[in-house]
């Protein structure tokens, strides 16, 4: 399935919409990689925990998002937008929301 930000698929024609879809997913960070991402943040330097994390919520919210559009008959999404919010009351979970326009291309 093609996935893209752009409205169109370069050499494709839409020829149906089939709505906006969402992936949403929602993970908390454990006190293992809350305490390497703070002596990070101590020392210097990227956070390698918190950016797995990262990683993995987006592409499981575009998994998601794609499973979404193939159940409604759709083979591409055009128009994506990926969000992220922190959440809880120590900031201790991530949320990540992609959304965009279930489409049939040709």
């Amino acid at each position: 399935m093609i996935v893209t930000t752009t409205p169109t698929v370069e050499g494709s024609r839409i020829v149906a919409y089939k709505g906006i879809v969402f992936g949403e997913v929602i993970n908390g960070i454990d006190f293992i990689k809350d305490f390497a991402a703070g002596l990070t943040n101590f020392f210097g330097g990227r956070s390698n925990s918190y950016e797995g994390e990262l990683i993995q919520a987006r592409e499981d919210a575009i998994k998601e998002m794609k499973m979404r559009a193939s159940e409604i008959g759709a083979n591409a999404i055009v128009g994506i937008d990926i969000d992220y919010e922190v959440l809880g009351q120590a900031n201790n979970m991530l949320m990540v929301t992609a959304s965009g326009t279930a489409v049939v291309i040709e």
